[in-house]
């Protein structure tokens, strides 16, 4: 019985049809391997999904009252149960059907008369779907959280990594590059500063002007960064590892920690350069105010060359109604 337990999947799977026998097929291909909820028509299939939420829903087209279509479609307009797969589950084989599916937001379609198999394998790969998109989800969540974790020992709030994060991958996208990689970018931006953790509190939050000494230990962040980020297969963390390595370089070989020049400086850390500084810029702290936008531009314009990609420094201004809606949006 133990062995039965821990085979079965904790993924819960909702079959809605009202068919009877419908229900013991699907019941006996998939108890095994699933928790079920069992409904025979939306209503029930609604007051259930009140209850709980499961991970996936096998929906028959034609039930009384209200169709699999209309139900599903009824499912996409809710915010708490849009993102659970829908999988219809009939006998309609017209094309014209399949794309009415498709067109309420199902992710597939199993006909009848079932194939246990094809039932399995296709049950199988939507929840490896889900869980997939689960485990992203929370890996993003955990890299902001480290970004963010930097930024408020440095006195900073979490919302600047948010912000220029999102400038960044705005830019990117100006500046041609897809949408995967712009996407990617905004997702390692925020661990561009994760070095402040391996740096002393006294040094970090001096309020004056720090020593020739102070200024050369803060500088390591840069390669702590680097460091803490590590050699990874993943693509995004090898982007958040440049970027936290690279983004004090500067334009004209004056930054640190390896005085790079022009285009040796990796281009993400180049958008993430001008990003940073500009939202640094306009973000009141604790010992500024915040800059005017405009005068944030023209010091900008005039670092083209010398601080900042001079190809990057016209995309900000390009791009600046949709720079101040993200401003807005994660306004301090």
């Amino acid at each position: 019985m133990l062995a039965d337990l821990t085979s079965k999947s904790f993924a819960r799977i909702l079959v809605v049809d009202d068919e009877p026998l419908n229900l013991r097929v699907l019941k006996q291909i998939l108890q095994d391997h699933y928790q079920l909820m069992f409904a025979t028509n939306a209503k029930q299939a609604l007051e259930l999904l009140k209850k709980e939420t499961p991970d996936l829903i096998l929906l028959d087209v034609m039930m009384p009252d209200m169709t699999g279509f209309e139900l599903c479609a009824l499912l996409k307009a809710d915010v708490k149960l849009q993102k659970i797969p829908v999988i219809f589950v009939t006998a309609l084989k017209a094309e014209l059907d399949e794309t009415q599916g498709f067109t309420v937001g199902a992710v597939d379609y199993i006909t009848k008369p079932l194939s246990p198999a094809i039932v399995r394998a296709r049950v199988k790969t939507h929840l490896s779907l889900v869980h997939a998109e689960e485990l992203k989800r929370t890996r993003l969540q955990v890299i902001e959280r480290l970004g963010r974790a930097a930024e408020y020992k440095d006195n900073e709030t979490g919302l600047h990594v948010k912000r220029m994060s999102h400038y960044a991958q705005v830019i990117a996208l100006a500046a041609g590059f897809s949408a995967e990689w712009a996407e990617e970018l905004l997702h390692a931006a925020p661990m561009h500063d994760i070095g402040k953790i391996g740096t002393p509190d006294h040094i970090l939050l001096k309020p004056g002007k720090l020593t020739d000494d102070e200024m050369t230990i803060m500088r390591q962040h840069a390669l702590i960064g680097a460091e803490i980020l590590g050699d990874c297969d993943s693509t995004l963390m090898q982007m958040a590892s440049s970027v936290a390595r690279y983004h004090h370089e500067k334009w004209d070989g004056s930054g640190y920690p390896h005085g790079l020049k022009a285009t040796a400086i990796p281009i993400e850390a180049r958008i993430v350069a001008l990003t940073d500084v500009f939202d640094a810029l306009t973000s009141e702290r604790p010992y500024k105010k915040a800059w005017p936008v405009a005068e944030a531009l023209d010091f900008i314009k005039s670092q083209a060359g010398k601080h900042f990609d001079p190809d990057l420094v016209p995309l900000l201004e390009q791009e600046l109604t949709k720079i101040l809606e993200i401003k807005a949006r994660w306004a301090d």
